[in-house]
């Protein structure tokens, strides 16, 4: 897709040469997502106090955080970084994550929930997986530091519970999302008014699609993590995905652990994170494989987000997502 912008006009008076003054010219439908979002990070800058990027070294968080160094310089990013650790993250996305934080200069705020699981306040699950648990630390250490902005990297195109959220999303004092509070978001007018303990959510890449952060990634040659590429792992299969042996607690009986060719289109809590088998191992080979796909990266390798039918919308009314 290209956008064609007019700059000046094109009738008499005009400078009628090629390229110059009065002639249009087009961007890219990157160009235009990318703008898109530079002048959502330049909006909160200047509408909140607080801000914080959530940063967990997946490819989403890390085309925004590229998007905020390329709003602000040369000057630095403004905000600083959070991640919820869930102690089951994949080794290489967190060494991504520490190495992105030093080279940057950056500030990362750490909400473990292994930490909340020592103290007794929560419990580990039968089926291992930490994902759901994430809420609390999250929602505690948004309190505590007192953010008032709150960036995700959350996209329309990723499942349901997503496609109906703002821009600028409004959480009450308990970080729990009112549908009823949403405000209209006109010729991409942002308001972020709220009231002393509430904050807003706010996600740069809603109207990006998983195609469009690839081919990103590839025009801006940013650095991932490299198990978002093909490579051999040690996997079982469980729920009709492959997933990572680890002390979480897999596999169980009957679980057969094989080495196979895979790569992760998403990354978080290995418990529940799916791989996929894939021969993928350039940029080019994986926008490819993800053009030919029919099913969003979400729905194909998280099971967290299968436990029911409402599971995303649940954890964002909590006050998760």
């Amino acid at each position: 897709m290209t956008t064609v912008t007019e700059v000046g006009g094109t009738g008499p008076g005009s400078d009628g040469g090629g390229g110059g003054v009065g002639e249009p010219y087009a961007l890219t439908h990157l160009d235009a997502l990318e703008s898109e979002a530079v002048h959502i990070f330049r909006e909160v800058a200047g509408e909140f106090e607080r801000p914080v990027i959530l940063f967990s070294g997946g490819k989403d968080s890390i085309v925004m955080l590229h998007l905020a160094l390329k709003a602000f310089t040369p000057a630095p990013v403004p905000f600083s970084l959070l991640h919820v650790d869930t102690g089951h993250n994949f080794p290489e996305v967190l060494e991504y994550r520490d190495r992105a934080v030093a080279a940057h200069g950056l500030r990362l705020h750490v909400a473990s929930v292994q930490d909340y699981i020592d103290r007794g306040v929560l419990k580990e699950r039968p089926d291992g997986t930490r994902n759901p648990l994430q809420t609390l630390p999250l929602t505690e250490k948004i309190q505590s530091e007192r953010f008032d902005a709150v960036f995700g990297g959350g996209r329309r195109d990723e499942e349901k519970a997503r496609a109906k959220e703002r821009v600028f999303s409004l959480r009450d004092e308990f970080s729990q999302w009112d549908p009823r509070r949403q405000r209209p978001e006109l010729w991409n007018l942002y308001n972020g008014r709220h009231a002393p303990g509430e904050h807003v959510r706010v996600f740069p890449l809603s109207n990006w699609t998983e195609l469009d952060v690839w081919q990103y990634i590839a025009r801006e040659d940013i650095e991932l993590p490299e198990i978002y590429f093909a490579h051999e792992r040690e996997v079982f299969r469980r729920g009709g995905m492959w997933l990572t042996a680890g002390e979480w607690g897999g596999p169980k009986d009957g679980e057969t652990v094989e080495k196979r060719q895979v790569r992760y289109r998403t990354v978080g809590d290995m418990s529940c994170t799916g791989a996929v088998d894939s021969d993928a191992t350039t940029l080019d080979a994986v926008i490819a494989e993800i053009a030919a796909s029919r099913l969003t990266e979400r729905g194909a390798t998280r099971a967290d987000d299968k436990l029911s039918e409402a599971a995303m919308e649940d954890r964002k009314r909590e006050g998760y997502f």
